[in-house]
């Protein structure tokens, strides 16, 4: 059961550390509470869940083991990742066009910087979860033409089918990740961006993928440096839309950043 994948051309979170996790699941406590108390659907309480996992993505992370140069030979190998010749090229030349800086400080960062979580961006109706859900999932259940009440994941980052289904205890297992994080994005010019371009840049669809929950949280807000898939033959699609997000939205990318993505984008072959 699989599909092609979105293209960066064509379309448009290393661990989270138990504090953070255990402020959310607080959170999401009180929030259970503050919603009993006004007689909230099951539904309703669910979307609050869903918007408290927006909240879990943290500042810089340490390197994780899966890191590039790590002790599994990343970007060492070449695989056939899913970019056509022209599209590799093209992610190629617009890393060589990104400003290289080093990494500007987390000072001032808070997630609602961006926006309070999930927004109709595109006034379709539906918030920005929501659609990407029917955008990633194979045979999305949508019956009242917004919410996504179940479907299957082709995990772009595992390379796992998970059986994704709304509700308590569920939804989470499928989560929606910013490609490139939010806290990496300040640090590499975001903080010059205004209100409105933040809110843009958290629900940018270039920059959304709906994808395995633990994937997303050991992910955390790492770079290219600290934390790629472990699905191998996502990571040259993976780092070429990091890049076409960050030269859309006019960000840096930092030394070993940038080093990271040419060392992947090095050792693909284009599809086919």
């Amino acid at each position: 059961m699989t599909r092609p994948r979105p293209r960066p051309a064509s379309i448009d979170r290393a661990a989270i550390r138990a504090r953070p996790v255990r402020r959310a699941l607080g959170a999401a406590i009180g929030a259970a509470l503050a919603l009993s108390l006004t007689a909230c659907t099951a539904d309703e309480f669910v979307d609050v869940l869903d918007a408290i996992v927006v909240e879990l993505e943290g500042g810089p992370s340490s390197p994780a083991t899966d890191a590039p140069g790590g002790s599994d030979g990343s970007g060492s190998t070449a695989v056939e990742g899913g970019l056509g010749a022209d599209e590799l090229e093209q992610a190629r030349a617009e890393l060589a066009s990104l400003p290289v800086k080093g990494r500007a400080a987390m000072t001032g960062y808070e997630r609602d910087a961006f926006g309070h979580g999930w927004i109709d961006v595109d006034r379709n109706g539906c918030d920005t979860r929501n659609d990407v859900l029917a955008r990633d999932l194979d045979d999305p259940d949508r019956p009242a033409g917004c919410r996504v009440l179940s479907g299957v994941l082709d995990d772009p980052y595992t390379g796992a089918l998970i059986e994704f289904v709304r509700g308590l205890g569920t939804s989470q297992l499928v989560q929606i990740d910013h490609v490139v994080p939010l806290a990496n994005a300040w640090v590499t010019g975001a903080q010059q961006f205004t209100d409105e371009e933040r809110v843009a840049f958290a629900n940018d669809p270039l920059n959304l993928l709906a994808v395995d929950g633990s994937a997303n949280q050991q992910k955390g807000a790492g770079d290219a440096a600290t934390w790629l898939p472990s699905n191998r033959s996502f990571r040259c699609e993976y780092v070429a839309r990091q890049v076409a997000v960050k030269a859309a939205h006019g960000l840096w990318v930092t030394p070993p950043e940038r080093d990271a993505i040419e060392r992947v984008l090095d050792g693909c072959r284009p599809a086919g």
